[in-house]
């Protein structure tokens, strides 16, 4: 039984299940007598592993036919830098939206290869973090792409809606959201995604991409940061990161275990809400600084409202079990992580903690 509840924006808490089958195969994988480590990615024991994956992916978030699934070294990082050297075309032209932290380092990334149009970026309303309407959006005509971050992970903002961008391929970054909820892959042209949030270890970055757009990069594009490379080569044109990519088909088959994503959406939608409810409910002592048009399912961000209290408040929850609720160095306040593996308990429990906190203070 787990000791503590990992509330960590990322690498977030994995299923104990997850971890127990890993710890029982850690010296021997299948009877091979080695561990899954030691196993050559070339060989058909890994391959097995990869082909369900990727089966077991393209299951739960019904990846059409006409579209890659690669899994990737770099994070997600990255692919700040492979969107606009793969996607960009002779205008050298995106569309960004800027929301937090995350889409505007991928705004600068963009920016070394072309020419950036910030559509969109976050404003207030009511004095509350607020995703403008796509209404009140510059998007281009001629862009290559619009790409936009549908969760932001320090901010806890969260898009509640897709973008409408016609025949301009979206291109999204749901590192902090995928899985988390149902998606419509044929509204995209490009998802990626970190593994460290609802997908399993750190080390591995999925990359979801419609064929139409696997095409030659930018002269000089290294090897490895060429989408059609690792199209071509089933994502094995190099040694790629195999225990990440073990970790997370674990991961992948127990989603499918508690019953697919739209099953834990509803368990999602469930842990927020108790979490925001009672944040809105006294708000002379706790204070979330987001609109609730755009909240985050995944990240809850908030801080007391005596400024002065936060650091107690850390160090009795993390005596109570309660790890990694300190909200990021440039938010400050706290952050309640809750991806998919944190269970309705873990939730309950903070809660718990958050009025008797608020009560003895």
């Amino acid at each position: 039984m787990r000791k503590v509840y990992n509330f960590s924006a990322g690498p977030a808490m994995l299923p104990e299940d997850v971890l127990l089958k890993a710890q029982a195969e850690m010296l021997d994988w299948n009877g091979t007598g080695m561990s899954i480590m030691e196993l050559g990615h070339r060989g058909p024991e890994f391959q097995e592993v990869a082909a369900q994956a990727e089966a077991d992916l393209r299951e739960l978030l019904f990846v059409p036919d006409d579209y890659q699934v690669l899994f990737l070294p770099g994070g997600a990082t990255t692919q700040f830098a492979m969107v606009p050297i793969n996607l960009l075309n002779e205008n050298k032209k995106a569309d960004y939206i800027e929301t937090g932290i995350w889409s505007a380092k991928a705004i600068e990334e963009a920016k070394r290869y072309g020419h950036v149009n910030i559509a969109a970026s976050l404003t207030e309303r009511d004095g509350l973090l607020y995703i403008p309407t796509q209404d009140e959006w510059h998007l281009s005509e001629d862009a290559a792409y619009v790409h936009y971050t549908p969760n932001e992970t320090i901010a806890g903002v969260e898009f509640q809606w897709v973008p409408e961008t016609g025949k301009i391929p979206l291109v999204a970054d749901m590192t902090s959201s995928i899985m988390s909820q149902p998606i419509d892959v044929k509204q995209y042209g490009l998802i990626y995604a970190g593994a460290q949030k609802n997908i399993g270890q750190a080390g591995i970055t999925i990359v979801i991409i419609r064929d139409e757009l696997i095409k030659s990069s930018l002269f000089l594009t290294p090897t490895l940061y060429q989408y059609k490379v690792h199209a071509e080569h089933h994502s094995f044109y190099n040694t790629p990161p195999t225990y990440s990519w073990y970790i997370a088909g674990l991961m992948f088959a127990w989603t499918k275990q508690q019953g697919g994503v739209a099953k834990i959406y509803q368990q999602n939608k469930k842990k927020a809400a108790m979490l925001y409810d009672y944040i809105d409910q006294h708000l002379d002592f706790y204070q979330c600084q987001v609109h609730p048009d755009c909240r985050s399912l995944m990240n809850i961000s908030f801080s007391l409202s005596n400024e002065k209290l936060t650091d107690a408040f850390l160090t009795e929850a993390e005596k109570n079990g309660l790890t990694n609720l300190r909200g990021h160095r440039i938010a400050g306040g706290v952050r309640a992580s809750i991806y998919n593996a944190m269970p309705m308990e873990g939730v309950e429990a903070l809660l718990h903690f958050m009025d008797a906190f608020r009560l003895s203070s």
